[in-house]
């Protein structure tokens, strides 16, 4: 009996402490900060963050041109421009280059949150060592994903469509396989010499 008077006498205890903390804490002085911010200048030296959070002004996109009288290429380009559902292409990878299956995840992975963080929703993923595929749920964003992909140093081709891009200067996919094919023979050629050579020496 002691002992459970004793434990009430302590939970009463406790309760009190408690709510006296309350009490204090809800009675504490406030800072209040007034609505009406009217006297604060906005002394920014940057134009960018002054217009932060407006509106974007409305897309002047222009009438649609006329279709009939553009040449293949200028449609296409009209219409990679335009385009705003669902789209998918492929990126191939720089030529010659060996690749672990590792570093491929990691370049899609990458290049996946780098474009997220621009609030661009695609994703990448590697059809082999050396080609991605992208998905895309909003396809006006096309354009910038072809920026970035073609300002990446392990991007050779982007290609979305019958339309491939690459950097200006760069061959054609064609004449790569065939520089690759010709490096390729001369090294065998040389050391098919060398091993030919050390026999005669022998």
């Amino acid at each position: 009996m002691a002992r459970s008077a004793w434990r009430c006498a302590l939970v009463l205890v406790a309760g009190v402490l408690l709510c006296a903390a309350v009490e204090t804490a809800v009675a504490a002085k406030r800072v209040s900060i007034p609505d009406d911010l009217r006297d604060v200048v906005d002394d920014e030296e940057d134009d960018d963050w002054r217009h932060w959070g407006a509106a974007a002004p409305p897309r002047d996109d222009g009438p649609p041109p006329d279709l009939s009288r553009m040449d293949p290429a200028a449609l296409q380009a009209e219409l990679l421009r335009r385009h705003a559902g669902p789209s998918f292409g492929f990126v191939k990878l720089r030529l010659g280059v060996r690749r672990s299956q590792e570093e491929v995840m990691g370049i899609a992975t990458r290049w996946t949150n780098v474009l997220r963080t621009g609030s661009v929703a695609a994703k990448f993923v590697a059809v082999d060592f050396g080609t991605f595929m992208f998905t895309m749920d909003r396809g006006q964003n096309v354009l910038e994903v072809k920026e970035f992909i073609l300002s990446q140093p392990e991007a050779y081709e982007f290609k979305i469509g019958n339309q491939a891009f690459r950097r200006p200067g760069d061959p054609p996919l064609d004449e790569v396989v065939e520089m690759l094919q010709k490096q390729k023979t001369t090294l065998s050629q040389d050391s098919d010499s060398q091993q030919y050579k050390s026999k005669v020496e022998l």
